[in-house]
């Protein structure tokens, strides 16, 4: 089933822009309690350093790896026909508190400078064990910000590591991977409920798990494409929102049970169909971070490789371009051999980069607190050098959220949004541009 809506609601976005320019939530009073006693950030990332998109061996080049379609007709044919993301929001069973509802704990996550406009907390029960990763919503899918009639948000988790744990992930083990798809619709109370994310095997007659961390993913068309670890060449996963499944027995197992089909508790499964993978070796740059682009023609994908704050080598930041062909919705633009090449490439010194956001000509990177409770530092980078949001309260650059992750950039509303722990927000983007100057 096709989007059907992609040209439509203009007047509405410019609406809720409007609405937004003249709303502001008190949602920063706790975050400002954060000591003045952080220090300054000394060593700006200056400016990026464009690099060869076709160099270093082929290390940027992606091989697409399809699910035969009998697989995926095969699980259909016996898990049920497949259902789309209108019917699982139907089924929302959860609800997200909004920031009166979040506690002071939960609220010192926020940015201080430039501050959130929105922000919703989940559960402490429906979220202990896992920890938050990746965002993306309708406003990556669709240029008019809605998928069908739905406004969207969509929240990666990872079972196992908790919110503090490195960009490695959790134990292999622990990490099944879900996402919570979130009715946006009335954004006064978000509903939600959970999907597994799932691989199938056994030729489409089961599926497993997907084990990795979430640390990045991009809702676009049709598809939803995740950052993975699983494996030493796997980069990236791709799921189709006109495939989700439906469980049938509620269990913890995973797959093909006595009597159906579980999926750790969970009512919806999104069994993958299709990866990206990487060529061979040590140097090669794994996508930790990645979003979506409409400022460049066609639309593309940015990704951005986790690099410790003590190693001796650049972050790399590097984009693809998105197909155009109708018959590969939601897809990387890839040669006859289905090798999807990088089309530009840059090296930054800024590290531990937890999110990646490329806009016109800027970059925008989140670099992560350097201590557990403390807060983070938004750089915007291009050729001519770096800016760093500061804070009016103590004058240093450690203004961002401290654990935020993926950034995701819904150009409709012009809203950024993230996710610091269990807290959800969202933040204009020209709020950002203006306390950069």
């Amino acid at each position: 089933m096709k989007h059907r809506g992609r040209h439509r609601r203009r007047r509405r976005g410019r609406a809720l822009r409007a609405t937004l320019a003249g709303t502001a939530l008190a949602l920063t009073a706790a975050a400002t309690l954060i000591s003045a006693s952080q220090a300054t950030v000394s060593d700006a990332p200056g400016a990026l350093k464009p690099i060869s998109a076709s160099g270093e061996d082929g290390q940027l080049s992606l091989a697409e790896q399809r699910v035969p379609e009998r697989w995926l007709d095969r699980l259909a044919s016996r898990m049920g026909r497949p259902v789309g993301v209108g019917t699982v929001l139907r089924g929302a069973d959860r609800t997200l508190r909004d920031a009166a509802g979040c506690s002071t704990a939960e609220k010192q996550a926020l940015p201080i400078e430039p501050a959130a406009t929105r922000a919703y907390c989940f559960g402490g029960g429906d979220t202990r064990g896992w920890r938050p990763g990746a965002v993306t919503t309708s406003g990556d899918a669709d240029d008019d910000g809605r998928w069908g009639e739905n406004r969207v948000i969509l929240s990666g988790w990872t079972r196992g590591g908790g919110e503090g744990a490195s960009m490695d992930g959790p134990a292999p083990e622990q990490g099944l991977a879900r996402v919570a798809f979130v009715d946006a619709n009335d954004l006064g109370r978000l509903r939600y409920t959970w999907a597994l994310l799932a691989v199938p095997v056994d030729g489409g007659r089961d599926y497993r798990g997907l084990v990795s961390p979430l640390s990045g993913m991009v809702w676009y068309q049709d598809k939803l494409l995740v950052t993975t670890r699983e494996g030493d060449r796997n980069a990236l996963y791709v799921y189709d929102m006109d495939r989700i499944q439906r469980a049938t027995v509620e269990s913890d197992a995973v797959g093909r049970v006595r009597g159906g089909w579980s999926a750790h508790g969970y009512r919806y499964v999104l069994p993958a169909v299709g990866s990206y993978t990487l060529p061979g070796g040590d140097a090669v740059p794994r996508p930790a971070s990645v979003s979506l682009d409409r400022s460049t023609s066609p639309d593309s994908l940015v990704a951005s490789e986790w690099v410790p704050a003590d190693a001796d080598r650049r972050t790399r930041l590097w984009r693809y371009a998105l197909s155009r062909d109708p018959a590969r919705s939601g897809l990387l633009a890839t040669d006859s051999a289905g090798h999807a090449d990088a089309v530009e490439a840059y090296e930054t010194k800024a590290t531990d980069v937890r999110g990646v956001l490329s806009y016109r000509s800027g970059w925008y990177l989140n670099r992560a607190a350097g201590t557990p409770e403390g807060h983070g530092t938004l750089w915007r980078q291009d050729l001519d050098g770096a800016r760093a949001t500061e804070c009016a309260t103590d004058e240093t650059r450690h203004c961002w959220s401290g654990g935020s992750g993926s950034l995701s950039y819904a150009e409709q509303t012009g809203e950024i949004w993230s996710q610091s722990g269990r807290t959800l927000f969202a933040l204009p983007l020209a709020s950002v541009d203006r306390t950069l100057g």
